[in-house]
């Protein structure tokens, strides 16, 4: 008895020794569904790599973006890994903020991600953050409530399809709104979806010398269609609502047709959490016959800011999280429709895939539509489908979602709205010196 009590008491005491040992880094995350599941299945690295330790800050997709800004241009060292997206990457990599990712292992297969996806996070040919997921945007859509209102969703719909799909699906007496669109503000938020809306509006942020063009009519045309369609056949509050709320309608049956980010089919899916999930079916994003559809292209992806002491760690973690092992390990636990989507060649190609998600040959399509190397109607001096890639963006970005949030909760008018982005637009440009 002596014995045992004494080899208890060692095992006790090594394994305490052990713990002071490993190493603990901080995952700075956004708090989408893909992102919580994650942490839920990270017991499958922990026993990998028994000599680390995961902590999470998991943040609202605004605070998020704002945390980790301020975090790595202050060299606050506060995280080891951080979920970041296609805009920051370039911006952050050219300013040496960010690691390259060159120890994810001999089985990682970096040339099996999307080309679309992999050259949004790559800079001089080298990969500075893995994608967790790829996205573009589509319509995601209530068939019986198409069909109760007589009309059939082409693959390829219009803007003046969707209004008109929209007022005959609205039936406020039973709770159903005809869309479900952002308004939340945010660079990433509603300017993510307006400005991926006013490409296929022939709209632009910047002329080919960097003038902001929200005086021209095309901004005019794109703004007026949301706000006045949103008012009509949104639901009530649409000022507030990002990605997660128009998730919760859609999945309780208040939307007849939500546009938005693609990795939301594997939700809006399932029966588990989603009462419509027989019911719902996918087409592009619509467009106004002018070449460019409203799609945008994005990928949360993990990165390792250069201050970080943990490096190793921090690769080995982003590799688990990123590869093709994690998927196969997702689908063991919750089913192949709910992998995380849109980052790798392999997972289109696989035919129990393609099998459990409807949705995918339409999110691979939409991914591939998306242009940001030209991704407007007219010619422009940036990069970026639904952001400009510049820095300055984000807080221009943010500053004019707030005011087109205003101007879909009635707090202020369209060309009220559009006018003191114009005046914004103008001031961030002339002081960064963009413009004279």
């Amino acid at each position: 008895m002596k014995l045992r009590t004494l080899t208890l008491g060692l095992l006790s005491a090594s394994t305490l020794a052990f713990a002071a040992h490993a190493e603990s880094i901080t995952i700075a995350t956004v708090n989408n569904g893909d992102m919580v599941r994650m942490q839920k299945l990270t017991d499958d690295f922990t026993a990998k790599n028994p000599d680390i330790q995961l902590q999470w800050v998991t943040l609202e997709e605004n605070v998020l973006r704002e945390r980790v800004t301020t975090d790595i241009a202050t060299k606050g060292g506060q995280y080891d890994v951080m979920t970041i997206g296609t805009y920051e990457v370039p911006i952050w990599a050219k300013q040496n903020w960010l690691l390259p990712l060159d120890k994810l292992g001999d089985d990682y297969d970096v040339k099996d991600i999307i080309p679309a996806i992999a050259n949004g996070l790559s800079v001089d040919g080298k990969l500075y953050a893995a994608p967790f997921y790829g996205e573009s945007s589509f319509v995601m859509y209530r068939k019986d409530l198409m069909e109760k209102a007589g009309l059939t969703m082409p693959d390829a719909p219009t803007w003046d399809f969707i209004k008109q799909a929209a007022e005959k699906m609205t039936d406020r007496a039973n709770g159903v709104n005809g869309v479900c669109l952002r308004g939340k503000a945010g660079w990433g938020e509603n300017m993510a979806f307006l400005t991926a809306m006013s490409n296929s509006f022939g709209a632009r942020w910047f002329d080919e010398n960097w003038k902001p063009q929200f005086d021209q009519p095309e901004w005019k045309n794109t703004l007026q269609f949301y706000v006045d369609l949103m008012k009509a056949n949104g639901p009530e509050g649409a000022s507030s609502n990002g990605f997660n709320e128009n998730l919760a309608l859609f999945q309780q049956g208040k939307c007849g047709m939500w546009i938005d980010a693609t990795v939301a089919a594997s939700f809006v899916s399932d029966p588990k959490n989603s009462t419509v999930a027989d019911k719902v079916g996918y087409a592009l994003a619509p467009d106004n016959g002018l070449g460019k559809r409203g799609n945008w292209l994005w990928a949360w992806s993990l990165a390792i800011p250069a201050g970080t002491q943990k490096a190793d760690a921090a690769q080995k973690f982003v590799s688990w999280a990123t590869s093709k092992d994690y998927l196969e390990l997702v689908a063991s636990k919750e089913g192949w429709a709910n992998v995380p989507p849109g980052t790798r060649s392999s997972l289109y190609a696989n035919p129990e895939y393609q099998k459990a998600a409807p949705f995918a040959k339409m999110t691979l399509d939409s991914i591939n539509a998306a242009d940001p190397t030209h991704p407007t109607v007219k010619p422009v001096p940036y990069v970026g489908v639904q952001f400009v890639a510049i820095p300055e963006f984000q807080g221009l970005g943010t500053t004019v979602g707030q005011l087109f949030s205003a101007a879909l909760a009635g707090q202020t008018s369209v060309d009220d709205a559009l006018k003191q982005a114009q005046d914004a637009a103008t001031a961030t440009m002339t002081e960064g010196g963009y413009i004279q």
